[in-house]
C-alpha cells in the first residue's frame, strides 16, 4: 500500500527541497550574487514557495547554514561521546575529522559564511531581521559544547555563549587559512580552544 503524505510531511519535503537547491546555488554563486529566482529554479518550485517556507533569503541562507552546522554537531557529537579524556591522540582525530569535513566544499561554505558577514554589517535592517536566529544557533552551539566538556568531567573557564561565538567567528577562518595558504591550523586552533577548559 501507498504510503498517503500528510500536508506537514509535504511542507518538510518542499522545505529540504528549497533548501538542497540554496545550498548549491549559494555554493554556486555566493550569496549575494544568487537569486531567489536561481534557487526557485533549481528546486523545481516558484518564487512563491520560497516565500511561503522562509519568507527572505536571508531566512533561507540561515536554514542552510544551520544544516551545515547540524552536519558538524553530528559528526563530532560521535567524538565527544566516545571520549574519556583529552590528550594528544583525541586532539589529532578531532583535527583530522574536522578536516575532512572541511574538504568538500568546506572554503565555498566557509567563504560563503564570511559573506553573509560582510552583508549583515552592510545591511543594518537584515542584520536585525536575523539577529534572534543567529543568537539561537549561538546558543544551541554553546549547550553542544557544555554536555561535551561535562562528558569529560571539564569546566569551561569562560562563558560558554562567549565560546560558542568565538567557534562561530574562527571557525570559517581556520578553514580558509589552512586552504588558501595550504597550512593544517585545524590542531593548532583546537589547542587555543582547549586553552579555556579545565581537564579534570
Amino acid at each position: 500500500m501507498v504510503e498517503r503524505w500528510t500536508r506537514e510531511r509535504r511542507r518538510d519535503h518542499t522545505r529540504s527541497l528549497l533548501v538542497d537547491a540554496a545550498e548549491e546555488v549559494f555554493a554556486e554563486k555566493g550569496f549575494t550574487q544568487a537569486t531567489l529566482d536561481d534557487i526557485a529554479y533549481a528546486a523545481g518550485f516558484t518564487k512563491g514557495a520560497i516565500y511561503k517556507h522562509f519568507g527572505t533569503k536571508e531566512d533561507l541562507f540561515l536554514a542552510v547554514s544551520d544544516r551545515h552546522w547540524r552536519r558538524y554537531f553530528d559528526n563530532f557529537a560521535e567524538v565527544v561521546s566516545a571520549v574519556t579524556e583529552v590528550g594528544a591522540r583525541e586532539l589529532d582525530e578531532v583535527a583530522a575529522r574536522w578536516r575532512r569535513l572541511s574538504q568538500d566544499r568546506g572554503a565555498e561554505y566557509a567563504a560563503l559564511g564570511h559573506e553573509f558577514t560582510l552583508y549583515l554589517l552592510r545591511n543594518p535592517e537584515a542584520r536585525q531581521r536575523v539577529e534572534a536566529k543567529r543568537r539561537e544557533a549561538a546558543q544551541a552551539l554553546a549547550e553542544f559544547i557544555m554536555e561535551g566538556i561535562d562528558h569529560i568531567g571539564g569546566t569551561l573557564l569562560v562563558p560558554a555563549l562567549t565560546f560558542a561565538q568565538v567557534l562561530i567567528a574562527t571557525s570559517d577562518s581556520v578553514v580558509l587559512g589552512s586552504r588558501l595558504d595550504d597550512v593544517d591550523l585545524y590542531r593548532p586552533i583546537l589547542e587555543m580552544y582547549l586553552s579555556v577548559v579545565k581537564l579534570p
